[in-house]
């Protein structure tokens, strides 16, 4: 008998024998083949089980319906689909949202996930559904809700109950600033979900599926002693001719979603900026990032081999691709203009090291500029923070690192941040991190985020533990400290992981590499919605 196990490790090279680049693709193929198997989870909801059992039914699974409602080959780009990672509720947080195209307009999509839970909202189904709207206001894009929800998650309810209030307050004012709200109900919308489609400002409800009341009829029977069924007290046929809450009464799921695809193509709906650009493709391929991007943070890369790969290429209006921005000053951080799918965008990104008064400085300037030209910005993270020590101190490190965040913080064009490395420290907050509001944020798989590194931390705690100890005139024990160092950079290291980050709502998803040209177009794209206007009112810049 052949030993096969044997053939196949002999067959793989040695990590010796590998180059540097294939070293690299195989270190980031393998954190890529991770990432799909967490996607998978979410795509799974809440199982084999649940997932027959709906189907008997005769529904379709969320992503099916958004698969139907969206143009046919066009693009859905799925938001925060790690939401509740780590947690102990099923990865996805029991809904699906991103952006999709449907009759050409750019919208936002939420659709409950009923075979986790029935759809009940969790924590976590708040934090994305908040987000889902921030991105939809911010955006001005439609909101279309495939709701099918079992209502609060009981046991959590005082995570809930309160800010939950929040979705409905949203619904309200995107209906009272004329961006349209769509709601088509395919099941359950009970209790406080009845008031989605009940604000939204157009309702389909699907015959004998939907069911719409603020009380089931067991609490009605409890509160008012009436005997009643779903039907007569929530049913579709009702509201569609007794209530006059469904405008529009579908004969089954597919009539429902095609009744929604041309409520959106009446809404006479038009983008800010024009529909369609020419551009040409990079030189090179989205591919050879894989041989780019180490997954050891501590190995540096060039940020404009990442550009390069990013951006347009060269064509008759675009005769270099990315035009860099004072080159020769504060080389860790490069700065410069470039189009993206034909979108003039002026990019900040680090070199895999530390912010210098130099590199704050250039930045101040680059985001003062890009706002008088009214230019969207992409910022690509790989920092380790800003600079510190008695010299940089000294020369104005804080002041110069307190303009670059004041610049990032008044700056009004849209930003979009993309961490391709690591995001430590202030650098975070002077990168457009997600405190400071950019309109999408994405992760690489490679990514860490945290108050500093692993290391630097630990280390940290260990010089303030051993200066206590000598103030007090006792031993330090250094067997403690090998061990506490050890149990803080596994801590650190295991909280700065992007799933931990993305699970927790702090960026809008996990991507591949390969796909963040075709990412960031997407999001341009919605973010070409609205105007474009940058500002000229920044707050006090230190001298």
């Amino acid at each position: 008998m052949t030993d096969t196990t044997t053939e196949s490790a002999e067959a793989q090279p040695e990590a010796a024998d590998l180059t540097v680049e294939e070293q690299r693709r195989a270190s980031l193929l393998a954190k890529l083949a991770d990432l799909d198997a967490e996607h998978a989870k979410a795509v799974a909801g809440g199982g084999d089980k649940y997932i027959e059992r709906h189907h008997k039914r005769g529904k379709l699974l969320p992503r099916e319906r958004i698969e139907l409602l969206i143009d046919e080959g066009s693009a859905f780009l799925e938001l925060s689909p790690l939401a509740g990672w780590g947690s102990d509720f099923t990865v996805g947080a029991s809904t699906v949202c991103g952006i999709g195209v449907i009759e050409g307009v750019e919208c936002m999509i939420s659709a409950n996930d009923p075979t986790v839970k029935g759809g009940a909202s969790n924590p976590w189904t708040l934090k994305k559904t908040f987000r889902a709207a921030q991105i939809a206001q911010e955006n001005n894009l439609p909101q279309i809700s495939l709701v099918e929800s079992a209502g609060a998650d009981l046991p959590t309810q005082k995570e809930i109950f309160i800010p939950g209030g929040k979705i409905f307050r949203d619904l309200a004012r995107a209906s009272g600033r004329r961006q349209p709200t769509i709601a088509l109900v395919f099941g359950n919308s009970t209790a406080g979900g009845a008031y989605v489609p009940g604000l939204s400002d157009y309702t389909v409800m699907v015959k004998e599926q939907a069911k719409v009341f603020l009380a089931g009829p067991p609490l009605v029977k409890m509160a008012t002693g009436e005997e009643t069924d779903d039907e007569e007290l929530g049913g579709a046929e009702m509201h569609a001719r007794i209530s006059g809450l469904a405008d529009y009464l579908a004969e089954d799921e597919r009539d429902a979603i095609r009744i929604g695809r041309r409520i959106v193509a009446r809404l006479n709906w038009k983008k800010a900026s024009p529909e369609s650009r020419v551009y040409a493709e990079p030189a090179f391929s989205a591919d050879s990032l894989l041989d780019l991007i180490p997954t050891d943070l501590k190995e540096p890369f060039d940020p404009r081999d990442v550009i390069v790969r990013i951006v347009d290429g060269v064509s008759a209006d675009n005769e270099v691709p990315f035009d860099e921005f004072k080159p020769l000053y504060g080389s860790s951080l490069t700065t410069g203009w470039a189009k993206l799918h034909g979108r003039p965008i002026g990019i900040l990104a680090n070199a895999q090291g530390v912010l210098f008064s130099e590199e704050a400085q250039k930045a101040t300037q680059f985001i003062q500029l890009a706002n008088a030209k009214n230019t969207p910005l992409l910022f690509l993270h790989n920092t380790t923070g800003y600079m510190v020590g008695k010299e940089y101190e000294q020369g104005g490190i804080i002041k110069h690192g307190a303009a670059m965040i004041n610049a990032v913080s008044n700056s009004t064009v849209p930003h979009i941040s993309v961490l391709i490395g690591s995001s430590y420290g202030a650098g975070n907050y002077g990168m457009n991190g997600r405190a400071y509001d950019p309109r999408f944020l994405f992760t690489w798989p490679n990514a860490k985020s945290a108050v500093m590194g692993p290391a630097q931390l630990a280390g940290v705690l260990s010089i303030v533990s051993r200066a206590a100890a000598e103030a007090k005139g006792k031993e330090y024990d250094e067997e403690g400290d090998a061990g506490m160092r050890a149990f803080v950079e596994n801590m650190v290291e295991e909280q700065s992981l992007p799933y931990v980050l993305s699970g927790m709502l702090y960026d809008d998803g996990v991507i591949d590499p390969r796909d963040t040209r075709t990412i960031l177009g997407i999001a341009f794209s919605a973010i070409d919605t609205v105007p474009t206007e940058g500002t000229d009112r920044f707050g006090v810049f230190r001298m």
